[in-house]
C-alpha cells in the first residue's frame, strides 16, 4: 500500500525547456556540450562547488560572455508552474492521506530563480514533509545512494512509496530498489492524473 508520494520538481510541477540552456549557450559561443561541462554541472547539482566557482569555470571557458549572460542561459530551462498543479498538490496535502516528499536534482541558481519568479513557491514547499534538493544533500539522481537516503531518513519501505519523475534513468534506479515508480511523460501526461493513472496502487 502506498503511504508516501515522492515527487520530482521539474517537468512534474514546473514546466521545463530542457534544450534551452544548450541553445542559449550556443548563441554565446558554446557550440557543443562537452563531458567536462557535464561533470561540472553534476558537481554543481551535488553542491560540491559554489555558484561562484561554477560561474567562474564557465567564464574561463567563454571569457567573452558576462556572468549575467551565463546566469540567464543557465536559467533558460525554467518556464512556468501552472496553477492547477499547485491546487492539486494543496488538496493532496490537506487530505493527509499520504506523506509528501520532494526530491529534485537542482542547484542554487535555479532555486533562486524559482523563488523570485514562481509566486506560490512557498505554498508549494509547505505541502511537503521533507524537501530534498540535490545541492543541499550532496546527492543526485540517479545514484542509488539518494534513494537509500530518502528511505532511511523517513523510515519507509520501498513497497510503500511511489516515486514520480520524468527522467527514465531516475525511475529505473528507484525501481531497482523495489520502489513503485511513474516515469511521467510531461508532453502527454500531467501530475493531476496521478490517481487515474495509478489507481491500482491506492
Amino acid at each position: 500500500m502506498i503511504k508516501t508520494l515522492l515527487f520530482d520538481f521539474g517537468d512534474v510541477f514546473l514546466n521545463l525547456d530542457k534544450e534551452a540552456t544548450t541553445r542559449e549557450l550556443k548563441k554565446l559561443g558554446a557550440n557543443q556540450f562537452t563531458k567536462e561541462m557535464q561533470l561540472v554541472n553534476n558537481q554543481y547539482e551535488k553542491g560540491e562547488i559554489t555558484s561562484n566557482a561554477f560561474l567562474k569555470t564557465y567564464k574561463n571557458w567563454f571569457p567573452n560572455v558576462s556572468k549575467q549572460q551565463l546566469i540567464e542561459a543557465w536559467n533558460a530551462i525554467l518556464l512556468d508552474f501552472p496553477e492547477h498543479r499547485i491546487l492539486f498538490l494543496e488538496q493532496l496535502a490537506a487530505s493527509k492521506e499520504h506523506q509528501l516528499l520532494l526530491l529534485s536534482n537542482t542547484n542554487e541558481i535555479h532555486i533562486n530563480w524559482v523563488k523570485e519568479n514562481i509566486q506560490y513557491f512557498k505554498r508549494f514547499k509547505n505541502c511537503f514533509k521533507k524537501f530534498y534538493l540535490s545541492h543541499e544533500i550532496n546527492l543526485r539522481k540517479p545514484d542509488t545512494s539518494i534513494y537509500e537516503f530518502v528511505l532511511k531518513d523517513n523510515e519507509i519501505k520501498p513497497e510503500n512509496i511511489l516515486f514520480i519523475d520524468d527522467t527514465k534513468s531516475n525511475t529505473d534506479a528507484a525501481k531497482a530498489l523495489g520502489i513503485h515508480v511513474w516515469n511521467i511523460n510531461p508532453k502527454e501526461e500531467d501530475i493531476t492524473d496521478l490517481f487515474i493513472k495509478h489507481h491500482h496502487l491506492f
